[in-house]
């Protein structure tokens, strides 16, 4: 019944991602004053899956100098990744019983970076080669600052799991008293995701499309489907840290979808980031702020325990 339960949840997951592509094209053309998708079905609500078959049913091409066997592995080792992480989902009762919750996505998250070198290197082209060495110097950077934001909030609720961060928010939101921390947060997810304004990964203007220029069909839908599933969980850690993290009401997923909306609202609104200035923001502005937070709040822990 647990792995049932899981295998139906991955279905919805897949579902979901489709509509989370259906809203950011309809909000991106809001913001750019358009419709966006509105003729295929009911308001445009069969757009995603068009799409979808389309991308399927392409022929998937390849390059004779690429390296055929990790060509073809990376986008499936990169989808596989992205429904383990959904393993950690907050059911009642969960497949594995995650005590250290956010270990395991720290983990997951590390992993995803030999995807996006695999997927770089293997095409052999010069594009997807430079694409992944900046989608993994960002990657790697980023989780550094990611890692120690939630060490912040590990203090005071003394362990790992999710449901822990649950209980300890009953009374007060984690964001009230750490507003700096949730924007470096926020901040550290769209690079972690490679999103818009830190979409170097795919810099279509200088890069050609970055690491997946040489995927088409399944394999660049894949590879497609693990960037939004990653955005969507990203979506309700952030929740789960910051917003209460309930996750046996309804307005967990509408805080859910409220962060995914946040996502698309950036991509509409800023320009790209300049790449020095990527790696400067992280190791000179988001680590000390998150160290200078650790420091702060493990003093006043042993200050509060002292009295």
């Amino acid at each position: 019944m647990f792995i049932l339960n899981y295998l139906v949840m991955l279905v919805f997951i897949l579902i979901s991602v489709g509509f989370v592509t259906l809203l950011e094209r309809k909000v991106l053309g809001y913001i750019q004053i358009r419709k966006g998708p509105n003729k295929v079905g009911f308001m445009g609500l069969l757009q995603p899956f068009s799409d979808g078959l389309k991308l399927f049913f392409k022929e998937q091409n390849y390059s004779n100098v690429s390296n055929f066997v990790l060509f073809y592995i990376s986008p499936v080792f990169m989808l596989i990744l992205s429904f383990t992480l959904w393993i950690l989902f907050p059911f009642y009762v969960n497949i594995y019983s995650f005590t250290y919750g956010f270990m395991f996505f720290f983990v997951c998250m590390g992993l995803g970076v030999y995807g996006l070198i695999i997927s770089g290197w293997s095409s052999n082209s010069k594009y997807a080669m430079l694409g992944c060495m900046r989608a993994v110097a960002q990657t790697i950077s980023y989780e550094v600052s990611m890692s120690m934001i939630v060490l912040c909030f590990l203090i005071f609720t003394y362990g790992f799991s999710f449901y822990n961060f649950m209980i300890y928010q009953k009374g007060c939101w984690f964001f009230l008293f750490s507003l700096p921390l949730i924007v470096c947060w926020l901040s550290s997810c769209l690079a972690e995701t490679n999103r818009s304004p830190f979409d170097f990964a795919e810099g279509e203007s200088e890069l050609v499309s970055g690491f997946n220029v040489e995927y088409s069909g399944a394999g660049f839908s894949f590879i497609f489907l693990s960037e939004y599933m990653n955005i969507i969980f990203i979506s309700m850690v952030s929740v789960v840290l910051f917003l209460g993290g309930n996750f046996y009401n309804f307005s967990f997923y509408v805080k859910i979808v409220f962060i995914i909306f946040w996502f698309i609202w950036v991509r509409g609104t800023l320009p790209r980031f300049r790449y020095d200035k990527l790696m400067y923001l992280t190791w000179k502005g988001f680590l000390p702020v998150s160290l200078n937070y650790f420091m702060f709040y493990s003093l006043l822990l042993i200050f509060m325990s002292s009295l």
